[in-house]
């Protein structure tokens, strides 16, 4: 019988494309990767790869072996993951990608209670604004919004992903006022570049019954982190849209104000994504609960939601 080392590490060479990749993944090197692939090639009889100087390409007999292992593979993973436990508790290293702010500011305080009920996962959170390769980094969750559902995971949506123009009274005060959308031409704009390609990209506002505007600010100044473009409002620079995630704490402190609060951009939903295996992992079943339980317990999809009156998205 072919060892799980085996055979896994020829799933993950086809998936990747590459030894190198799927050693990445694996965080074996890629000899070891090769070697391994080698030793099941031999035991099977038969030829998996084509190999090149460029480039691994599947045989017939490898295209129809991966389709026979590939998803037996995740099985039998997540069955030897939740016996990997603790005196029958989920156990292991819990590798999560979050956004900063949103991790810090929302996930983070909750870490003393998750390990007081899961004493033996140790978490592995990565703070980061881009969308990460869910798969081939080895995450076992990611939280995040705005951007499309990776291959082979799972979206469970927590909350709307919505945006909203924030400004600092100040500003507001010496400025004209801005009382819809085609005021805005007039105003110092606090922009944000896209972390994943670098530019500024035009959102189209909204109402709660579906009217719809164009965003057009000047573009006083540029940021590629909302937090950043947060602080820079709050010396009364200009005016900035960020999500509701970043907005809330400076709406609840009357730091920032909203502008325009009938107005607000939609970009989808703020979700928990994991892989798609039918069988998952103890340490993720129990933290996606977790996390479910926590935006249910605090009202955060509410609270997240620009179409709520502007009362509510300001109050503690």
């Amino acid at each position: 019988m072919e060892t799980l080392s085996s055979i896994e590490s020829f799933v993950r060479t086809a998936e990747a494309g590459s030894f190198a990749e799927a050693a990445r993944r694996l965080g074996l090197s890629p000899a070891a990767v090769g070697k391994n692939v080698a030793r099941l090639e031999s035991s099977l009889g038969v030829r998996l790869f084509l190999r090149s100087t460029r480039r691994l390409t599947l045989t017939e007999a490898g295209e129809r072996f991966l389709a026979e292992v590939g998803g037996g593979l995740a099985s039998i993973q997540g069955a030897v993951a939740n016996l990997a436990s603790s005196q029958g508790q989920p156990a292991g290293t819990l590798k999560v990608s979050m956004g900063v702010a949103f991790g810090r500011d929302y996930i983070l305080p909750h870490l003393t209670d998750f390990l007081a009920r899961y004493p033996a996962i140790t978490p592995d959170w990565h703070f980061d604004n881009r969308a990460v390769d869910l798969i081939g980094g080895g995450f076992d969750a990611a939280i995040g919004g705005g951007f499309e559902l990776p291959p082979g995971a799972i979206a469970r949506q927590l909350a709307p992903a919505h945006r909203v123009l924030l400004a600092a009274p100040v500003y507001l005060a010496k400025h004209a006022p801005i009382t819809r959308p085609e005021d805005l031409t007039q105003h110092d704009g606090i922009l944000i570049r896209s972390p994943q390609t670098g530019r500024v990209r035009s959102w189209p506002l909204r109402t709660r019954d579906d009217q719809q505007a164009t965003l057009e600010l000047k573009q006083r100044m540029t940021m590629n982190d909302p937090e950043a473009a947060c602080h820079a409002a709050l010396q009364g620079l200009g005016i900035t849209l960020v999500s509701t995630v970043h907005a809330l704490p400076y709406l609840q402190r009357g730091s920032l104000q909203r502008v325009l609060p009938d107005w607000y951009v939609d970009t989808g939903s703020l979700s928990l994504y994991f892989s798609a295996q039918k069988l998952l992992p103890a340490k993720t079943r129990v933290f996606i609960d977790f996390i479910v339980e926590r935006f249910r317990e605090h009202r955060w999809a509410e609270r997240f939601d620009a179409r709520k009156p502007h009362e509510y998205l300001s109050q503690k």
